[in-house]
């Protein structure tokens, strides 16, 4: 019988702006998604289509996010680490394991390891790099919707020439992370 890993990553530690997202995804071996790879490799509308068949074809995943002020009070990687937990524990299946993309694992009761390009190179930490980048994704499209003078819906919050200078322009909204500068040198 196969050990039940479930894969985990995150979207959205370096944005300005909005949640850091994780999800935890369990595959059945060999994955029944065709084309998985990091999420920051493929198109928009890929990922969209990938993360479809991934929420379809998965044994079970989840996806949760730390917010704003919990990124503020915690720091990002800490949030980071309280997401990636918050979707492991929201899994209906208990995996027997997890691997994390990257150099740091959440505390879980359970086997855990980090991999460091495993977005690359596992399966299913490449459908929960996807499923947390399309969840962050939607999210920042709404806020969009809300604060449209501010471009989410071109730059998703990262710290572009547009995002700066709307962020001059206007000031931070609550989706802004005051913890990360230039935020914080704004608001000084």
């Amino acid at each position: 019988m196969k050990t039940l890993v479930c894969g985990v990553d995150e979207a959205g530690r370096g944005p300005l702006a909005g949640p850091v997202f994780a999800a935890a995804v369990l595959l059945q071996d060999p994955p029944p998604v065709q084309g998985l790879a990091d999420s920051k490799k493929l198109t928009a509308k890929r990922r969209e289509v990938l993360a479809g068949e991934i929420r379809d074809r998965a044994l079970c995943w989840a996806v949760a996010s730390a917010s704003v002020e919990e990124i503020d009070e915690l720091n990002i990687l800490q949030a980071s680490l309280l997401a990636m937990h918050r979707a492991v524990l929201a899994l209906r299946v208990r995996p027997e394991s997890i691997v994390v993309d990257g150099l740091h694992v959440p505390k879980v009761d359970m086997p855990a390891r980090a991999m460091v390009q495993g977005d690359a190179r596992v399966a299913a930490i490449s459908a929960a790099s996807i499923l947390a980048k399309t969840a962050r994704d939607a999210l920042m499209l709404e806020l969009h919707a809300i604060y449209p003078d501010y471009g989410f819906d071109r730059h998703k919050g990262y710290g572009t020439a547009l995002h700066l200078a709307a962020l001059r322009r206007l000031g931070p909204i609550p989706a802004h992370r005051r913890s990360f500068s230039p935020v914080r040198d704004l608001i000084k």
